[in-house]
């Protein structure tokens, strides 16, 4: 059948179609994306200004054209941070329902980490032993821990990268000072949900979204794999390295670099400064990049229930 993931994130609404069946690596047919930036529509009241709303509906309308196009059988529309936590985030859906007829399902941050983690399991395996997830998104990073296909432990924290370049680093390229107030939020944040994690010796840790796949390009080492994918390494102190680099060029300048789409690159120095901290959390010199993430996620438990 042919699938299509509607994601309708903090950054971006993103439709990805996909020729799958129960049992069989889901092949992407047609990907179609909207550069959104919902955080920068937030009211001081937290909601959704109406601004934001008539650019949220004008993408889902796009994607919904893209899908039909591609003649999809199904579509599995989905929303993440900034609808969640946006004080008109029930208006919103409902206005999304009766003028595109899509019925947002919204996940929950454990959701997301949880959807995540049951990618990543099925694209690295079992022989992977227990994995320690982080991903990145505009609005949220997810933590996963665990040894099955679903995550042991799974917390979700308020540490995008899109709501940490605007909650701190408002400035391009950002001050110091900014940069060191990003930092310590981030550790104090992350100092507090560490502990509800098991941490072993034999942890394969990996990384997952476009912010991380960004970095990874930009700073990190690609070894040859078994069966023709590449693997993709990054370390914390090839992060240590560039990302003060990355924060003193104004965003515009960071596009010719490797990597750094014009999507990101207002956001890839906060979510290079998180990253980092993350890493340094969980005392972790250097982390797998695994390709695929929450829409993957999302395709792989539809297709579960079918099976």
């Amino acid at each position: 059948m042919r699938l299509g993931v509607l994601d309708v994130g903090s950054n971006t609404v993103h439709l990805l179609v996909v020729d799958a069946h129960p049992g069989a690596r889901p092949l992407p047919a047609a990907t179609h994306k909207s550069v959104l930036r919902l955080m920068r529509y937030i009211a001081p009241d937290g909601s959704i200004s109406d601004e934001g709303c008539d650019a949220l509906l004008d993408a889902i309308s796009s994607a919904l054209r893209v899908a039909e196009e591609e003649d999809i059988d199904e579509l599995l529309p989905f929303a993440t941070s900034a609808l969640r936590e946006a004080t008109n985030g029930p208006e919103l859906l409902e206005r999304v329902r009766q003028q595109t007829g899509v019925d947002l399902q919204v996940l929950s941050g454990a959701d997301e980490a949880r959807l995540t983690f049951l990618a990543v399991r099925r694209w690295l395996g079992w022989s992977s032993g227990r994995i320690l997830l982080l991903d990145i998104g505009g609005g949220s990073l997810e933590i996963a821990s665990g040894t099955d296909e679903y995550p042991d432990t799974a917390v979700s924290v308020p540490l995008g990268a899109g709501r940490a370049t605007i909650g701190f680093l408002h400035d391009d390229p950002p001050r110091d000072e900014q940069v060191e107030e990003l930092r310590d939020h981030a550790r104090r944040l992350l100092a507090a949900v560490v502990p509800e994690f098991e941490r072993g010796d034999g942890d394969h840790v990996i990384g997952t979204s476009k912010t991380i796949r960004s970095l990874a390009r930009l700073a990190g080492t690609t070894s040859a794999r078994a069966g023709g994918d590449d693997r993709v390494h990054l370390t914390r102190s090839g992060l240590a390295d560039w990302v003060p680099r990355l924060g003193r060029m104004p965003a515009e300048s960071r596009t010719a670099l490797p990597g750094i789409t014009s999507d990101r690159a207002f956001q890839i120095v906060a979510g290079g400064i998180v990253l980092r901290e993350a890493m340094r959390a969980f005392d972790v010199d250097e982390l797998e990049v695994c390709p695929w993430a929450l829409r993957e996620g999302i395709i792989l438990r539809y297709l579960d229930h079918l099976d």
